[in-house]
């Protein structure tokens, strides 16, 4: 199982990262290379433990549909969502969030298990390791960026 984690330090208060992270509008925002869009379920606004949210969105061409449920939540500190429905066997995204001196360590830790055994594997080997990577990173670069203009 593939685990990919990210750090990231923001010039932003810890209470505005974390609700900027599970702000349905922001990620929206944070992922417009792929034309995300929330289409059920919680469709705008922040997400709640026991919320769920159906993305749609184009990887690799390919117009796809996936249903998270957040499971855990700790404000301002902590929240998790995993795949209910969608092209992954299943993942999880632990979102954590530490306060620092000038600002907030924003954490991805994000694990997910590919479809198709063997095929899979070798799909995360050859590609989808690091288009995941590439992915959270980029969402993570413009997370940041919009909680550093909201502060400034």
């Amino acid at each position: 199982m593939p685990i990919i984690k990210h750090e990231l330090f923001i010039e932003a208060p810890l209470d505005l990262c974390f609700d900027l992270a599970r702000n349905v509008n922001i990620h929206t925002k944070t992922t417009s290379k792929t034309k995300e869009k929330a289409v059920d379920g919680v469709t705008e606004g922040l997400l709640e433990i026991g919320d769920t949210v159906t993305w749609e969105a184009i990887h690799f061409g390919i117009q796809q549909r996936l249903t998270a449920k957040v499971t855990q939540m700790e404000k301002p500190h902590e929240f998790v969502d995993i795949m209910v429905k969608g092209a992954f066997h299943s993942f999880t995204h632990t979102h954590q969030f530490v306060e620092k001196e000038g600002g907030t360590i924003m954490k991805d830790t994000f694990a997910y298990r590919s479809p198709f055994g063997l095929i899979g594997i070798a799909a995360d080997k050859l590609f989808l390791e690091k288009y995941m990577r590439k992915f959270i990173i980029t969402r993570a670069i413009e997370l940041k960026r919009i909680a550093e203009n909201m502060s400034s």
